[in-house]
């Protein structure tokens, strides 16, 4: 059996890239967004709030689809670079993962609107990944700089991003489902996945829809990564609990997921079936450290012997702990789990990988060239060799990011102005590099 894509092709990165893409374009707003947008009100506005990596271009599709003499406003609060040209729509940058004054500004003037609405406005509330870290509107007692403190603290603590949400509900003023408290107006939601089984309770910390977690959950978070002090715990207690299933608030809210980590993969493992690749999910929904992530991985890749090419895919969102008081390069959780997987697969001649985050930045500085992720090919730890690099001191330093650039294995798309978490693939071939 002959396989002419690869034959023809005679680059695997190459290929792999293509399926990352196909993934990002699954979530475009553009594509996901309309299908879900309802009617104009009778009476009242329509009115846009969001937050998110994706909302621009949740706001700029909100736009083109209602026409220039829509009766809507709004504001939507996305990441620095992110941000479309959105002409009613007010669309504000801010800081991502850790929060800054620009959020908090931006955050205070969404809440102005989300109160103003009337029962005749129609609220839509557009949400995607990074919504947590770009609604920073802290409960009294906690500052800004205790709240960048204390988001430092959990995102080098390794913890999940439900409990780094379960940590920010209770300490927000929006997060959590307190901005349906804020909001008279019929409200709906939309938002696109970034999480491990959607929860929309996880999704931008669910400012829209019941908590299930509880002040005791947040206590417990906190104490267990050395975070909880006095100061955070009168705020927390004063703060009280975040409104629950059943409460008055949610009785006028909907709430739909327009694009999931699944659909993405699915798009891509469509153009890989379609090229005579058989596929093997395993799994859009992992969590965990990257590099355990990758040697697992790994060794399935190398246990794999078969006469045809084979695709193994993987989404979710891994981690990276760092050692306190270790000092750290660059790279995030794809770029790690990248180099683990090189290593770990020492130089298997067929099989290649890609690895990247599909907003298009994984643990970036915010520079236009900030990677997505990296490619692994069979030649990844020769090429670190010649440039007199080890992988070994790279991955104990959580250099990865330094390691990729100094070989030229970085992916950097730029703002892809979507968020369905991480993208892993790994392809297996039943023939050499230069076959």
């Amino acid at each position: 059996m002959s396989f002419p894509l690869f034959h023809d092709l005679k680059d695997p990165a190459l290929f792999l890239r293509s399926l990352y893409d196909a993934a990002v374009a699954r979530a475009q707003p553009a594509l996901c967004l309309p299908p879900h947008l309802p009617p104009l009100p009778e009476k009242g506005r329509l009115i846009i709030l969001g937050a998110g990596k994706a909302a621009s271009a949740m706001a700029e599709t909100v736009e083109a689809h209602y026409g220039p003499d829509a009766p809507l406003t709004g504001l939507v609060i996305t990441r620095y670079g992110h941000a479309r040209k959105t002409r009613r729509i007010e669309t504000r940058e801010a800081a991502h993962p850790v929060p800054d004054q620009a959020g908090l500004e931006a955050t205070a003037g969404l809440i102005r609107l989300a109160e103003a609405a009337t029962p005749d406005d129609l609220v839509l509330v557009l949400l995607s990944g990074g919504g947590s870290a770009l609604l920073p509107a802290p409960v009294e007692g906690i500052t800004l700089a205790e709240k960048q403190r204390l988001t430092k603290g959990l995102l080098a603590s390794g913890a999940s991003i439900a409990d780094i949400n379960t940590v920010r509900k209770h300490l927000s003023r929006v997060k959590g489902g307190r901005l349906a408290e804020k909001l008279r107006a019929r409200t709906l939601t939309l938002a696109i996945s970034d999480v491990a089984g959607d929860d929309p309770a996880i999704i931008a910390s669910g400012p829209t829809v019941p908590d299930p977690s509880t002040l005791e959950d947040a206590r417990r978070i906190l104490g267990k990564h050395a975070l909880l002090t006095p100061e955070i715990e009168t705020a927390l207690a004063r703060a009280g609990e975040t409104p629950k299933k059943g409460d008055a608030c949610f009785a006028n809210k909907d709430y739909r997921l327009i694009a999931r980590p699944r659909d993405a993969l699915a798009a891509a493992a469509k153009i890989a079936e379609e090229a005579g690749i058989a596929v093997t999910l395993l799994g859009e929904a992992l969590e965990g450290e990257a590099r355990d992530l990758a040697r697992a991985h790994a060794a399935l890749a190398r246990a794999y012997e078969g006469a045809t090419p084979h695709l193994f895919l993987s989404g979710g969102e891994a981690a990276v702990t760092f050692e306190p008081g270790t000092a750290t390069g660059e790279g995030g959780p794809n770029q790690e789990y990248a180099l683990a997987l090189a290593l770990a697969l020492e130089g298997a001649p067929n099989i290649y990988a890609l690895a990247g985050d599909t907003d298009g930045n994984d643990g970036g500085k915010g520079r236009a060239d900030d990677p997505a992720g990296a490619f692994v090919t069979p030649d990844t730890c020769a090429k670190a060799a010649a440039a007199g690099l080890s992988p070994e001191a790279a991955l104990a330093a959580h250099d990865s990011g330094g390691f990729f650039r100094a070989i030229g294995g970085l992916i950097t798309p730029g703002p892809t102005f979507t968020n369905v978490n991480d993208f892993r693939a790994i392809l297996v071939l039943p023939w050499g590099p230069h076959s």
